[in-house]
């Protein structure tokens, strides 16, 4: 169990005791399916870019436009990667152009929609602001009220994942 705590890690002691706790008493599952029951609908690459050029549109304007949003099969916690910005450069001619992409973590396909929205904000702020620093975590919050209570509860989901406590098509 230890190793799953992995993800709640820097979290404070008395938090991480309380997650051993509803781990303990088989409750962190039921927890989860009790707070997030939905699953959203966004099941193909085009429905993903559609949804994150939306949240883009509403909210970064002026940011950097994205070439390709997509679902991928590679992506694992194991990477401690659940989604990843990349911007791809080529040199055409004289110049270097550059193009933005955004891929995540296939598990986010049978997931609650506050965690597919939390995983989309986070990238797409990534397009704003590059380091986890003060101004990133502003600007997540500013597209997703929630983002931290969406991301906090992500990871109890990863820990019950791992602990196989719910099962690969991410129950919670």
């Amino acid at each position: 169990m230890n190793s799953a705590l992995k993800y709640i890690a820097h979290y404070p002691a008395p938090l991480q005791e309380q997650v051993v706790g509803l781990i303990e008493k088989q409750q962190l599952a039921p927890h989860l399916a009790r707070k997030y029951p939905a699953r959203h609908q966004i099941q193909t690459d085009k429905a993903l870019y559609e949804y994150a050029s939306a949240l883009k549109k509403d909210y970064l304007r002026n940011a950097p436009p994205l070439a390709k949003v997509q679902y991928d099969g590679k992506l694992n916690t194991v990477q401690h990667a659940l989604g990843l910005n990349t911007q791809i450069a080529r040199v055409q001619g004289n110049k270097l152009k550059s193009k933005n992409e955004i891929r995540i973590a296939t598990l986010f396909r049978t997931t609650a929609p506050e965690f597919l929205r939390m995983i989309v904000v986070h990238e797409l702020a990534h397009l704003k602001v590059k380091a986890h620093d003060k101004a990133f975590y502003q600007l997540c919050q500013h597209m997703e009220p929630h983002y931290l209570q969406y991301e906090f509860d992500l990871r109890l989901h990863l820990i019950a994942l791992e602990l196989g406590l719910v099962d690969g098509e991410a129950r919670g």
